[in-house]
């Protein structure tokens, strides 16, 4: 579909990592098969590169500022003042690294240019960190999912492959849910105790 491909691949990368409510949109495996499809010449490989690490930029920027703006109002109201100290504190020391990482982790992906932004961290260190963390990202999924994808029984095979790594990124987020709700329910057990 030409034109229309790239942008419904944009505004998906673009709204996985722009609106904290969409944590659940594909990314990692969204662009390793988006680099499998441009490998076997569906799509070009540079615009897909150029148009996908501009929507990872623009969506991190965009939850950024949505923090900074309309959510710190909001937090402000229902989040004890010591917490977005900490949070600021954490991001002024940790927070470019925390940037870079938090690509390549699904959901924290998310919201951690949202925390970002309530812990408002300097935006030209954010967007630098932000831009960096984003061509890493794309680069190394679609790259891999090109050069994979070029391979023989990679083509062979290609739904089952595809479907491989839609299950890795769901036991992946299973499992940053299941330890989130492990450890919220041991804090529950230690303050009824």
């Amino acid at each position: 579909y030409g034109f229309w491909t790239y942008l419904i691949l944009f505004v998906l990368i673009f709204s996985e990592t722009g609106f904290v409510i969409f944590p659940f949109l594909p990314g990692d495996s969204l662009l390793f098969i988006a680099g499998a499809f441009a490998s076997s010449g569906s799509l070009n490989v540079e615009i897909l590169i150029i148009t996908l690490c501009a929507a990872a930029v623009l969506g991190d920027s965009v939850n950024y500022w949505i923090a900074k703006t309309k959510g710190m109002k909001v937090l402000e109201k229902h989040v004890k003042k010591g917490h977005l100290e900490k949070t600021e504190e954490y991001f002024s020391r940790y927070g470019g690294l925390t940037i870079i990482i938090a690509r390549f982790i699904p959901y924290i992906r998310t919201v951690a240019p949202f925390l970002a932004g309530v812990g408002r961290m300097n935006y030209r260190w954010f967007i630098t960190y932000n831009i960096v963390g984003a061509v890493l990202w794309s680069c190394t999924f679609i790259l891999a999912g090109y050069f994979v994808g070029s391979l023989p029984i990679v083509q062979e095979h290609f739904n089952y492959i595809t479907l491989a790594i839609l299950g890795i990124s769901i036991l992946i987020v299973g499992s940053i849910v299941v330890g989130f709700l492990r450890k919220k329910n041991d804090q529950t057990d230690k303050n009824e105790g």
